[in-house]
């Protein structure tokens, strides 16, 4: 495809593509991308997860243990997970389905004397990867301020000597998921020059690792880092690792070049990419077919390219 052929094919999807193609690959004014961007809530993939929300806030309230239902289980149709794709969609920020979610995430929770949340009976200890994706989800939606000061306090606490972050308690090494998930959610705080240390050393950690590799053998720690998958969830990819480097502002850095490879290989003759199964478990809908190409996909690989090759970050 030429390149006018790619755009007006990635602007026949989504809103939630079309708003975000049309700020980071097409130019648009200010004012086109916030028109456009107002109608994730209103149609589509956004319309149809907020249709599923309960009249409590939450998703998913029906399943799960009693004390937690619908907050964090199941995955992927939790009230956690909807707002985390809905975040990943764009949806505005003032959106107040999404943050009567958010207050039932901060009320649900359970709360722990290191500032940290959980949400599990069996587990009773506060997690550095929930506690950062409930960050991200507040942030995003600018509510909940003492709630989002609290975790962005107990995050900097959790943070190992490598630099990273691990949900898996007691461990000497960092995860790539738990650390692009803290930095995710700290990288949105403002003002960022308070947490640039912090942010700093998380990134260090994945740019050591090449985005993906083992500290051990300088290969790939797990294929699925490699797969570029569709977003839902919790998982890690380099795409992922690259999108969360693009928004940072920070220089490129030659590190990367080995996930920017891995998204080039896997690029198709006609430009595009294809999208690939969701993780195991519930879903609400499919957003893609797998095994076509992707518009959401292809948005985020030619984002990424455009940043490396000088274009304007994502903001």
């Amino acid at each position: 495809m030429r390149e006018t052929e790619l755009l007006r094919w990635l602007l026949d999807g989504d809103p939630a593509v079309r708003w975000q193609v049309l700020r980071d690959l097409a130019g648009a004014s200010a004012d086109a991308v916030a028109a456009e961007r107002a109608r994730v809530g209103v149609e589509g993939w956004g319309r149809r997860l907020l249709e599923r929300q309960g009249p409590d806030g939450r998703w998913s309230a029906d399943r799960g243990p009693a004390a937690y239902r619908g907050l964090y289980v199941p995955k992927w149709t939790s009230t956690t997970y909807t707002l985390l794709l809905l975040r990943r969609l764009g949806l505005p920020a003032t959106d107040e389905r999404a943050r009567a979610g958010c207050r039932v995430l901060v009320e649900g929770a359970e709360w722990f004397a290191s500032g940290g949340l959980g949400f599990f009976q069996a587990r009773r200890v506060a997690e550095p990867c929930v506690s950062a994706m409930v960050l991200s989800i507040l942030e995003a939606f600018a509510c909940q301020s003492a709630a989002r000061q609290q975790l962005t306090r107990y995050l900097l606490s959790a943070q190992a000597e490598d630099g990273g972050w691990n949900c898996r308690l007691g461990s000497h090494h960092s995860a790539f998921a738990s650390t692009c998930a803290a930095l995710e959610a700290l990288q949105r705080r403002r003002p960022p020059e308070r947490l640039a240390n912090a942010a700093a050393q998380g990134r260090e950690f994945l740019l050591r690792h090449q985005l993906c590799c083992s500290h051990r053998t300088g290969r790939p720690a797990g294929a699925g880092f490699l797969r570029l998958g569709p977003l839902i969830g919790w998982q890690y990819d380099v795409l992922r690792g690259l999108e969360l480097f693009a928004g940072s502002g920070i220089p490129r850095d030659t590190r990367l070049e080995r996930g920017l490879g891995v998204v080039l290989a896997r690029r198709r003759r006609d430009g595009r990419w294809e999208g690939l199964a969701p993780p195991a478990g519930a879903l609400h809908f499919a957003l893609e077919p797998a095994g076509r190409p992707s518009r959401w996909t292809t948005l985020r690989c030619l984002r990424v390219l455009r940043w490396w090759e000088g274009g304007r970050p994502p903001t």
